[in-house]
């Protein structure tokens, strides 16, 4: 039975991922399940638990001045407020009066009387004043970084990479609300039908604006759908649809997904292989391969085995040079998709990217041996941070002048991203189109 109401829970989320480091996504559907939450209510939560991630250090920036006479505040109040501040300024449909209504509701259920006239008089403070300017930082890189409730070293390192102007661009787009789409499995059926068996079950889409096989829902939700359960659809960002795209793979070959875990781009593969030859999955967590294997079942592929195996030892299960075409979808710090994981821009630190790096590196170095002369070895991370892209393909070019970056890379492209190619390897930002940012690298083996 339903016990508590909307903000309710999205205290108690918020505080799960504020103390025990809880993944907001996974945390959500749990707790909607576990409330019972109406359809009406689960858009409330999700936005005002995403959008109070995605806000923290601005709106402690607003907060400052309100709380800074009061004692130490328990993480559950300051959070209490964070949620409560964020409706009041950035959600117009619900009413300020509303808003602090409710705090001080939860205030007097979880505290006293004390805490919830404290919480009262913050939220009151502002509704008067308003909140502080932030023109009063002066410094453009701290402006900018709590503006868009990015860290600062973050900030500092992608003007150092990108420049000011770009990384404002990237911080303003990790604001904005993910967009659904899904890509269709062309191997069972065309776009076109897919988009009217998706008409037929009330579902409002359009065609892609990066991948050919992309949809994107404008009203319903696609992983809720019959043709999402029958297996003409996977939900997939644009970007991350490239990369097959990249590898182009061909009917007959065997091709290597390194790190392929849940299994979108090894699902997209095998569709481009139209059920022939052999996508061989890997991934180091056992849980994670059985999610790849029912991705395979339910699109009615069956052309991909799923293995339990760690990609820096590859070379010892498979023989030198026994695969066409490659796949190092590296683990990396995820910084393009902090729009879809707004945790991780809090939980990532600046010491965590060599450490990433290496490992990139090493899963690269050890496929490479299962290559055949003349293969294709595409690499691509779903991060924008050059250290783990660009400087990672050099050093291993450096290391294996087998290899060389693959210049064709731009005509296996769609249109549109063209002009983002340089080189065999290609950088998407988040503003570009409003998808994913990612990197790819295509490099190709030397005959």
């Amino acid at each position: 039975m339903r016990t508590k109401n909307v903000r309710e829970v999205a205290l108690e989320a918020l505080l799960a991922v504020e103390e025990n480091e809880a993944y907001s996504h996974l945390l959500l559907n749990q707790l909607i399940r576990a409330h019972q939450l109406s359809e009406k209510d689960i858009g409330l939560l999700t936005e005002i638990v995403y959008g109070t991630i995605q806000r923290r250090d601005t709106l402690d920036y607003y907060l400052r001045p309100f709380v800074k006479k009061a004692r130490k505040l328990q993480t559950w109040v300051n959070i209490l407020l964070r949620l409560s501040l964020y409706q009041m300024l950035y959600l117009d449909r619900v009413p300020d009066r509303a808003v602090i209504f409710e705090a001080v509701e939860i205030a007097k259920k979880r505290g006293h009387r004390g805490i919830a006239s404290m919480v009262n008089g913050v939220l009151r403070a502002i509704q008067r004043e308003g909140v502080p300017s932030l023109d009063a930082i002066a410094d453009d890189t701290e402006r900018l970084a709590v503006g868009t409730s990015h860290p600062y070293w973050l900030v500092k390192r992608w003007i150092a990479q990108y420049g000011l102007e770009t990384a404002k661009n990237m911080c303003e787009a990790n604001l904005l609300p993910p967009k659904q789409t899904a890509r269709v499995n062309t191997a069972r059926i065309t776009v076109e039908e897919a988009m009217e068996k998706l008409a037929e079950e009330g579902v409002e889409v359009t065609r892609g604006e990066v991948a050919p096989e992309a949809v994107k829902a404008k009203k319903g939700n696609l992983a809720h759908t019959k043709t999402f359960q029958d297996g003409y659809l996977t939900i997939q960002d644009e970007s991350s649809m490239l990369v097959a795209r990249a590898l182009k793979p061909r009917e007959h070959e065997r091709v290597l997904d390194s790190c392929a875990a849940p299994g979108g781009k090894s699902t997209h593969i095998a569709e481009l292989m139209n059920g022939t030859g052999q996508v061989v999955s890997l991934d180091i967590h056992d849980h994670k391969v059985k999610l790849i294997e029912e991705q395979a079942k339910r699109l009615q592929l069956s052309n991909i085995t799923a293995k339990v195996l760690d990609s820096r030892h590859v070379s010892r299960y498979f023989t030198g040079e026994s695969f066409d075409k490659i796949l190092v979808d590296a683990p990396c710090s995820g910084f393009g998709v902090i729009r879809r994981k707004p945790d991780i821009k809090y939980a990532k630190t600046e010491a965590d990217l060599p450490a990433l790096a290496a490992l990139q590196l090493d899963i690269l170095i050890e496929v490479a041996l299962l290559l055949k002369a003349g293969g294709t070895l595409v690499y691509s991370t779903c991060t924008v941070d050059r250290d783990e892209n660009e400087a990672v393909v050099a050093e291993f070019l450096r290391q294996h002048p087998e290899f060389e970056l693959d210049d064709t890379l731009k005509e296996r492209m769609p249109q549109a991203v063209r002009p983002y190619v340089k080189d065999g390897q290609l950088c998407l930002l988040p503003h570009y189109f409003d998808s994913d940012g990612f990197f790819i690298a295509s490099l190709r083996k030397k005959v």
